[in-house]
C-alpha cells in the first residue's frame, strides 16, 4: 500500500489527501501508466471509504441527486 493507512490521518490529513488525489485524478487517468492508475484508484478509493466511514450522515445536496437533476431539466425547458 502507498501512502499512510487512511485510518491514522486525523480529519485535517484526510481532507487534505482527498483534496491532492482529486485534484490530480485527470492527469493520472489520461497520461499516466496502467500501473499508477490502478494505484491510484485504489488510494483513492481507500481515502474515500475513510472519509464516508467517519460522515456517514454527511449533507447531501439536493441538486446532486436524481431526483434533484430531473428538477434542473424541468427549469430548462
Amino acid at each position: 500500500m502507498n501512502g499512510v493507512d487512511p485510518g491514522r490521518l486525523d480529519d485535517q490529513q484526510l481532507m487534505k489527501e482527498l483534496e491532492t488525489i482529486h485534484r490530480t485524478r485527470h492527469d493520472t487517468l489520461l497520461h499516466a501508466s496502467n500501473d499508477a492508475l490502478r494505484a491510484h484508484n485504489v488510494r483513492m478509493a481507500q481515502l474515500e471509504g475513510e472519509y464516508l466511514r467517519r460522515h456517514p450522515r454527511r449533507p447531501v445536496a439536493t441538486g446532486r441527486t436524481r431526483e434533484g437533476a430531473r428538477e434542473r431539466e424541468c427549469t430548462r425547458e
